[in-house]
């Protein structure tokens, strides 16, 4: 059956809507497939097949080739929807079970698909199509900037215009606290993520995302777009305060004035953007100390001290700069700690050298008592920054003969009294577990065995009050505990502090 006007609605679609012309005509197919199903009583399965270059389309009735149903004393379950094998074979030798057999029947009328589920069944197909050409389109564009016109605000949460009919959503806790957005106003986010739900396709836009600063950054500063200028991280506390790292590729360029700009017309922009948050330009290290220094900045740092273990870094400052160092409500060290990765600790430097002076005595007696040295030979090892017996013992003895007025035979014999002195303690050690011998009380307690009682014991456990300061993942260490028995031991010990 011909009809000119299938050509003309789908090129009417495909046009308007600006998708494929194939998502039209199968959008079409299922709205006749619908109107076909429909004339029947019993339900049918139909196929509709249009000719995409002249509109003609025919109409096929479908059953499901299946196997004999002993259920149904031989015959098909579904009569409508099913054809046995057997039967299917008269017509088709080659046909299997499965597979679905045709027969062609008369076509609705293409004009009777005003019926409103018809209309709705090409509506939804575009819908789809356009859902999906928008996720396609923006899938690729996760990380970027986007820019779009406040088209709405409910409770705290913005939703963006982002122009061709594409929306963005920015939740509450995206959004910049404290923020004036209006209805109307142009404004920048940060795209990152896009997801197709069942609402449609949702477009994630952040307001408070580092990346955005950068993103801006990279906008502003054509250096920083052609690579002169690379962006080594960022930090933002949301329309408050911001650091940005960033190094030079060129050693002609200063990286810092060129983000800031000519009267700092470049940085300008970026706050403004940011509803008035303040931005640091922090230069880059290549070692990690310095760049700690520079990343505190404004603050004067005048010494560190570094705790390569737990990643951790101590930073002392002046009595009169400490409040400048750690910022309103801990603002600046936050953001430092933030933009290195390392966590800083700012402390007095009056205390800090009070304290270091008192770690220097007792490591001073230390190595006079262990190592039987007089006290110059263990001021001297104490200043070049040797901390341990263990450091003596095992560290080069080239870097040992660097100290000034250290000669071979004074560096063979520390390190041979520092051997000597780690094998006595390791000796004295185990004897004490050994001979470590658990209390009547522990002994006693109800859920205690005499072996896990010595084990205890070994380590330093002896009585209950030393159980009941323990917690359960101290003595999951121990053969043979789990959780549950370890939370009942230590309640258990515990039992007379409630008491009393």
């Amino acid at each position: 059956m011909a009809n000119k006007e299938i050509l003309l609605v789908v090129e009417v679609f495909s046009n308007e809507k600006e998708i494929d012309k194939e998502v039209v005509f199968q959008a079409i197919e299922s709205a006749l497939e619908a109107a076909t199903v429909k004339r029947y009583v019993n339900q049918i399965k139909a196929r509709v097949s249009i000719d995409r270059k002249t509109g003609d389309y025919s109409t096929y009735r479908q059953w499901e080739v299946v196997a004999p149903n002993p259920l149904c004393a031989g015959d098909v379950e579904y009569p409508t929807t099913q054809i046995l094998l057997e039967v299917a074979q008269l017509d088709d030798q080659d046909v299997q079970v499965g597979d679905l057999v045709e027969e062609e029947i008369e076509s609705v009328e293409f004009g009777r698909i005003a019926a409103q589920h018809a209309k709705q069944a090409i509506i939804q197909k575009v819908r789809e199509a356009e859902r999906k050409k928008i996720v396609d389109a923006y899938k690729l564009r996760v990380g970027e900037l986007v820019t779009g016109i406040v088209k709405r605000i409910e409770k705290g949460s913005v939703y963006l215009d982002l122009g061709g009919h594409v929306e963005a959503y920015i939740a509450r806790e995206d959004m910049i606290p404290r923020e004036a957005i209006r209805v109307g106003d142009r404004i920048r986010g940060y795209l990152k993520d896009v997801r197709l739900e069942a609402r449609g396709p949702q477009l994630f836009v952040s307001r408070t995302a580092p990346e955005l600063l950068i993103a801006l950054f990279r906008l502003e500063v054509p250096e920083v777009g052609e690579g002169m200028i690379s962006i080594m991280g960022a930090a933002r506390d949301p329309g408050s305060r911001a650091k940005l790292a960033v190094k030079s590729n060129d050693p002609r360029l200063d990286p810092v004035g060129s983000c800031v700009g000519m009267r700092g017309a470049r940085v300008q922009s970026v706050t403004n953007e940011l509803a008035g948050e303040r931005v640091d330009i922090i230069l880059w290290n290549q070692s990690e100390a310095q760049f700690v220094i520079n990343a505190m900045s404004p603050a004067e740092i005048q010494s560190i001290i570094v705790d390569e273990d737990k990643h951790s870094m101590d930073l002392a400052v002046s009595s009169e700069n400490l409040s400048q160092a750690i910022g309103r409500g801990g603002q600046n060290v936050r953001l430092a700690s933030q933009l290195t990765g390392w966590e800083l600790n700012v402390i007095d430097a009056s205390k800090a050298e009070l304290n270091s002076e008192v770690e220097a005595l007792k490591v001073r007696q230390l190595f006079i008592d262990q190592l039987d040295i007089d006290d110059d030979i263990a001021s001297v090892l104490v200043e070049v920054g040797f901390n341990t017996i263990e450091e003596i013992a095992y560290v080069p003895a080239s870097e040992m003969l660097e100290i000034e007025g250290f000669d071979e035979e004074l560096v063979n014999e520390l390190r041979s009294r520092a051997k000597d002195a780690l094998l006595i303690s390791a000796i004295a050690a185990e004897e004490k577990i050994e001979t470590a011998h658990p209390a009547q009380d522990l002994l006693e307690m109800e859920g205690m065995d005499n072996d896990l009682a010595y084990d205890l014991a070994s380590q330093g456990i002896v009585t209950m009050d030393d159980l009941a300061e323990q917690s359960v993942d101290d003595l999951l260490a121990f053969d043979g505990m789990n959780e549950e028995k370890a939370a009942k031991l230590i309640m258990k010990a515990r039992e007379p502090w409630f008491a009393e």
